[in-house]
């Protein structure tokens, strides 16, 4: 059985990952405690001598406003010591795999959805954080997997708390009958989470390159929003009146630039990778859950 390190342990991708392939892999989890991500000696030090067939590396600062108000010390997390960690990787000959982002298209001028060799156009620190590491490794790595994941979404289990994503948004604002925004200027792929789980182990063994994970969207966030109220409507879980109270367009946000920073997944599912669209991954999450 293979030694699968991966980083960010208690994230909800990597809980996800680990509770679905226990017998597939043995785990080595890496948490915040472990090592200190803006130092890079600490990060050579502690994966150097860190025992594992390959690197699954999904720990990251991703909030937004923390890599546009210190643009110094994320970069240093999400990209110095990602690459730090690529370069042990290279050195051992094994296999790494990380985990990048839609957000590096969302400065496109042009519509989605992108395919994996489209130039990236990042106007967020986050997405240009990325992008560097992403280009890093195509540029320097022969044995590597670069995920480009969508905005993913999933509904809370035990030990599994889901960050936050279009179904838990619009589940919390009909819960707490509290009236919730959704961006109507932009499209982009959702994707239910379970798809990586579920996957994850012949995922693992790709053939090395750059691969869009995401379930095709023609819908904008609110639209989206709305149909995921649509099916709670249909499984007796809100009212239509809740719905329409609750579940509001934005309109203001992006309203200078339409953004659509949609990827096209074909070449993962040529692959051999089921993804599906947004509309069945709502139907087959709320059914997981008992709630279709």
């Amino acid at each position: 059985m293979k030694r699968l390190a991966i980083t960010g342990a208690n994230g909800y991708l990597a809980s996800l990952v680990q509770m679905y392939n226990k017998d597939r892999f043995e785990f080595v989890r890496v948490s915040r405690k472990d090592v200190d991500y803006t130092d890079l000696g600490s990060v050579r030090s502690y994966f150097e001598n860190l025992d594992f067939d390959i690197m699954f590396h999904t720990a990251a600062n991703a909030t937004t406003a923390d890599c546009e108000n210190d643009p110094e010390g994320t970069h240093r997390v999400n990209c110095d010591a990602a690459i730090e960690i690529a370069r042990i990787c290279k050195e051992r000959g094994c296999r790494m795999i990380f985990i990048s982002t839609e957000q590096i298209f969302n400065g496109k001028t042009e519509p989605g959805p992108f395919a994996e060799d489209a130039e990236p156009a990042s106007v967020t620190n986050y997405g240009m954080q990325k992008a560097e590491v992403d280009s890093w490794m195509q540029q320097n790595m022969e044995d590597y997997l670069v995920l480009r994941f969508s905005w993913m979404f999933g509904m809370p289990m035990p030990h599994v708390k889901p960050s936050p994503g279009i179904m838990g948004n619009v589940i919390k604002a009909l819960r707490t009958d509290t009236p919730a925004l959704f961006t109507a200027n932009e499209k982009r792929c959702m994707t239910y989470a379970q798809h990586l789980a579920d996957q994850f182990a012949a995922i693992s063994e790709l053939p090395s390159g750059v691969y869009h994970f995401a379930s095709q969207n023609e819908l904008s966030t609110y639209e989206a929003a709305k149909l995921i109220g649509s099916k709670l409507i249909e499984a007796g879980i809100t009212t239509p009146e809740q719905v329409e109270r609750c579940i509001l367009p934005n309109t203001e946000r992006y309203a200078d630039r339409f953004r659509d920073f949609r990827m096209d997944a074909t070449k993962i599912k040529q692959a051999g990778i089921e993804l599906g669209t947004f509309e069945s991954d709502v139907d087959r999450c709320l059914a997981d859950f008992g709630w279709k």
